[in-house]
């Protein structure tokens, strides 16, 4: 397959699913590589990224939630969603997780052709007609309507991806990345998200969404919104540190 194996089934739904998350694991199979002089750890973490980024993605650059591969042969079987609004749709914090993965493949690899699959994913978040006016997505992009949940974990993740993917390119890019990290945060850190201190069961961030089609985690903290908002801060904070 060429790709880490995300879960298991028995196989009636899928044989071998992937899912956009594994991008965010790869990091740590390029520092393995860098800590023990061993390279197949980097060696299996660049072929995951080049087998996703061959069949997650549809043309638009929003990428599928899961794809299914036939282990035998590696071809794929199905593209489907599992937290997504449907197959076909863009399920917010996938996208997220695929900004996040290119960006630090590119980091780390300084391979051409994730610095431009995450400014392509990039532009797709940032360009989104159905993305509000704050900066933070609804649960899924297919989705509209001032009732429906948003997910500030997807825009968390999102705001640390674009200021980590700011210091990698120049001229209008690097601006538009920056700005709209500091949009994002700015709402973040407002009263719409951010929770009052002693409230939240001391969560910071309130309004995640994690699985809306399971009704379940719908309009909740969630642990990986206040990593990667204070990740994001402590990112920003270091680019003001250098001015």
């Amino acid at each position: 397959v060429g790709c880490i194996r995300s879960w298991d089934h028995n196989g009636d739904k899928w044989k071998f699913p992937v899912i956009i998350d594994n991008m965010m694991n790869l990091e740590f199979l390029n520092w393995a590589s860098r800590v023990s002089g061993n390279p197949k750890y980097e060696d299996i973490s660049v072929t995951h990224a080049n087998t996703t980024l061959k069949n997650h993605f549809r043309k638009d650059n929003s990428s599928y939630h899961v794809i299914d591969y036939d282990p035998e042969t590696g071809a794929v079987r199905n593209k489907h969603t599992h937290q997504g609004a449907h197959h076909e749709s863009a399920w917010a914090r996938g996208q997220a997780w695929g900004l996040y993965g290119y960006t630090l493949m590119y980091r780390d690899t300084h391979k051409k052709a994730y610095l431009t699959q995450a400014r392509k994913i990039a532009a797709f978040i940032l360009s989104h007609p159905n993305l509000p006016e704050d900066g933070i997505p609804y649960w899924d992009y297919s989705v509209t309507g001032t009732d429906a949940p948003r997910d500030a974990s997807s825009a968390a993740i999102t705001a640390s991806a674009l200021l980590e993917l700011s210091g990698m390119v120049g001229g209008k890019d690097r601006r538009r990345y920056l700005e709209a990290a500091e949009h994002i945060l700015t709402s973040l850190s407002s009263p719409a998200y951010r929770a009052p201190i002693g409230t939240n069961a001391g969560f910071i961030l309130m309004h995640s969404t994690g699985h809306f089609p399971g009704n379940s985690e719908i309009d909740v903290p969630l642990s990986y919104a206040d990593y990667y908002y204070v990740e994001a801060l402590m990112r920003y904070q270091n680019l003001l540190n250098q001015k």
